[in-house]
């Protein structure tokens, strides 16, 4: 007995280089499986096709089907063990829909009528199969991405590929036939994706006149996707239905999406979701009441234009299916629920998620102390301190004084100028939405060249700090501009340490805080520069306008954006990229890091005054 035992074990040991080199190569075939599929899938909706091509087509998915069954067969016959400890439940249920679709291979269409060939039929049709495949196909790439981070590639590096992967895919998307109504360039197509996944809006055509309804799904959905964050969507898929990651994979997602611990990654990642489909869907709501009978549309245009325009604001996007964005005569009178409504969306967006996730404590912290009194009927002495933290207080009381500021400014600058005419309460609201706007929606209600100087600079002000840290919106972030302003007072103050709240801002907070104000000057005169070189006839505002708008992810413009040459669309394209991935980010996947070293060198003093 022993000596059969000795055997399997020596057999085992032979056999599981070949075993993982063989699920190593289904593995990669599956992945090409997965984007031939999707690949496929956009072809056949984004195209009028032949008879032949139809065809084709149908033997593309017939053989990926083969390729998803051949890969779940051999990692479930092969490395069982492995299997079940990667799979969660929901990975198993899948495989066994996969296996669900071998019922009508096996057994014959039934002859009598009845629930059995209803269910054959079901599980035999188009819809079924297409739709299970891509499911897989999306769990499978998801997978094979956050996997890539188990590699110890650099994951920034990963951010800024995988913004540029969906960027491209949406380019090609907003190309086909039936997302236009004339076709497109390719580089207006580029530059719209470009905008579409940056959640920026600028738009170098008229979204209302140039995209069916299928391209502003394309559209809607890049911008759901860019402003969730690429890495935010894979890992969630990765984690809750492919099961355990490994521990580097976990750190580093934990770092993208400031979760506090590895135990509370996934259920951090389902709050994001959460939160994303609560608020859009209550927005969603509010929208259409505030516009239901009064734009001329069917119940089912003004869902729509109520989904979109909750998707568009909650994710800072500012892309509008109306001529003239929210300057449309049809909403700029007795509307200013909607604006109201759309200004709500934009702050809880640009808030940060972070933010959002603390606020679900504090009102279940208070819930419970609530059940409590009522249960035991004591009052719960015992308080907890610090309900709101560090960095939930800086973003909403910046939060709060730019919204304050701008709003009385742009009021004050704007009340004869571009409201004149309008009621008192107009007045206000468009104060107000016109300060929201700007950090960093893109929305626009009245024609921005037709603003005061003045209020111009208040919005490139407004534009560049942008919103909080983790959340839809651009800008340098409200918490690095308020670390650099509390610094600047502990300088002026004479004080070596940075503090606020009853604690001491960390050295490494102030070094990136000081680096991304720094590099966001940079990267703004380097492009300006370049543009006024590309667009001589241009006014120097205007330029940069577009170029604050474009790196803060605003969308905001001075009119410029459709006559820009091809290669100041390029370039803008490219500021918007940087601008949503992150400067710091991107050149941490650019440049070498450098090693931490266990030396130090002398200190020495520069003459600053």
């Amino acid at each position: 007995m022993k000596i059969y035992h000795k055997f399997l074990l020596y057999q085992n040991k032979l056999l599981k280089p070949y075993v993982r080199i063989l699920l190593g190569l289904v593995e990669a075939l599956t992945y090409l499986a997965s984007l031939l599929l999707i690949v496929g899938v956009v072809y056949e909706h984004g195209f009028p096709l032949s008879i032949d091509e139809v065809a084709n087509l149908q033997t593309l998915y017939k053989t990926v089907w083969i390729i998803f069954l051949i890969d779940v067969t051999l990692h479930i016959s092969l490395e069982y063990r492995n299997t079940k400890k990667q799979y969660r439940r929901l990975a198993w249920i899948l495989s066994g829909l996969l296996y669900f679709t071998l019922v009508p291979v096996i057994f014959h269409r039934p002859e009598e009528e009845g629930a059995i060939l209803h269910i054959w039929e079901f599980l035999h049709g188009k819809f079924y199969h297409l739709l299970l495949l891509l499911v897989l196909s999306f769990l499978n790439l998801s997978n094979g991405l956050v996997r890539l981070l188990g590699r110890r590639t650099n994951p920034s590096l990963i951010l800024a590929v995988s913004f540029m992967a969906i960027i491209l895919i949406g380019a090609g998307l907003l190309m086909l036939p039936r997302c236009t109504v004339n076709g497109i360039t390719w580089v207006d197509s580029l530059f719209t994706a470009t905008s579409a996944v940056c959640v920026t809006g600028l738009v170098p055509v008229d979204v209302s006149t140039t995209f069916t309804t299928s391209g502003l799904v394309v559209i809607i959905l890049l911008i759901q996707i860019g402003g969730l964050g690429v890495m935010t969507l894979t890992s969630f898929f990765a984690m809750f239905f492919m099961g355990n990651t490994s521990i580097y994979n976990q750190l580093v997602v934990r770092d993208m999406v400031s979760s506090n611990s590895l135990g509370s990654l996934l259920s951090t990642l389902l709050y994001i979701l959460g939160f994303t489909l609560v608020i859009e869907g209550i927005g969603m709501v509010s929208i259409w009441f505030s516009i239901h009978g009064t734009l001329g549309m069917t119940l089912e245009g003004e869902l729509g234009f109520a989904a979109f325009h909750s998707i568009s604001a909650f994710c800072n996007a500012g892309f509008s299916t109306l001529s003239g964005n929210l300057g449309n005569p049809m909403v700029m009178t007795n509307h200013n629920w909607l604006f109201i409504t759309v200004s709500l969306l934009i702050i809880f967006g640009g808030i940060g998620f972070p933010i959002l996730v603390n606020f679900k404590d504090i009102v279940l912290y208070h819930l419970r102390r609530f059940w409590k009194l009522i249960r035991t009927r004591k009052l719960d002495r015992h308080k907890m301190q610090h309900l709101y933290n560090l960095n939930t207080k800086i973003v909403l009381i910046m939060t709060f004084l730019l919204l304050l500021i701008g709003t009385l400014a742009i009021a004050a600058f704007e009340w004869n100028g571009s409201f004149a005419g309008m009621p008192v309460a107009d007045k206000w609201t468009q104060a107000f939405f016109n300060a929201t706007c700007p950090r960093t929606a893109g929305f626009s209600s009245v024609d921005l060249a037709s603003l005061s100087v003045q209020t111009l600079l208040v919005y490139l002000f407004l534009m560049w700090v942008g919103g909080g840290s983790q959340s839809t919106a651009g800008g340098v972030k409200v918490n690095a501009f308020a670390v650099v302003v509390l610094n600047l007072v502990a300088v002026l103050r004479g004080t070596e340490r940075v503090e606020v709240f009853g604690r001491e801002l960390s050295y490494d907070s102030i070094r990136r805080s000081n680096a991304t104000v720094v590099m966001s000057l940079g990267v703004l005169f380097i492009f300006i520069f370049t543009l006024s070189i590309l667009e001589p006839g241009v006014s120097i505002m205007a330029l940069t306008f577009e170029c604050v708008s474009a790196l803060s992810t605003v969308g905001s413009s001075l009119n410029l954006t459709p006559h820009l040459c091809d290669a100041s669309k390029l370039l803008v394209s490219l500021l918007m990229f940087i601008g949503r991935v992150g400067l710091i980010t991107l050149m941490l996947g650019i440049v070498k890091q450098k090693k931490n070293t266990k030396y130090r060198y002398p200190s020495d003093n520069i003459i600053i005054n």
